[in-house]
């Protein structure tokens, strides 16, 4: 049995115009204040004495090692996003940044808004372009039933509202 696993897809590089404004606000408080904090916290484990056996030096090091690599990650995906930061023409169907009523089968309701894959957050209901239910959506429109395939099986929804307001 083999360890390999084939590489992630990559999310797509679009984003709300807030969610973009927190990347960089997030870059700009690991790089300017808790790095600064934790690297001169390690400098002062580090001049207590043997390093080996310093708890504390070693924490701080994979504390800064995890900082760099969020860092580096953000720098990166800063430089990629693509900021949608208007409402399509056609609001009557459903595109990037829609906020989404739809009813199952049983006549529950959802609501999803479709936001980037850095912005996802379960409980406000924002989940990301790339999902199986958002790619159902996308391009639908008030009344569409739509199959979606869910962990728990194949469901339908059908689009009961679409809104395009700002949300935070």
């Amino acid at each position: 049995m083999s360890r390999y696993r084939p590489p992630a897809e990559k999310s797509s590089p679009y984003i709300t115009a807030a969610g973009a404004q927190a990347l960089r606000d997030e870059l700009d408080h690991l790089w300017n204040e808790r790095r600064p904090r934790v690297v001169q916290a390690m400098a002062d484990a580090a001049a207590e004495g043997d390093r080996s056996e310093n708890a504390e030096y070693i924490y701080r090091k994979k504390e800064l090692r995890e900082i760099d690599r969020r860092a580096g990650y953000l720098s990166r995906r800063v430089e990629q996003i693509k900021v949608v930061d208007r409402v399509p023409d056609d609001t009557g169907k459903v595109f990037f940044g829609a906020t989404v009523t739809v009813v199952d089968e049983q006549g529950r309701e959802g609501r999803y808004r479709i936001v980037g894959a850095d912005e996802i957050d379960a409980r406000q209901g924002w989940i990301s372009i790339d999902s199986p239910v958002a790619r159902a959506l996308v391009g639908k429109s008030l009344g569409d039933i739509v199959a979606v395939r869910l962990p728990s099986g194949e469901a339908e929804l059908e689009i009961a509202d679409i809104g395009y307001r700002d949300e935070k």
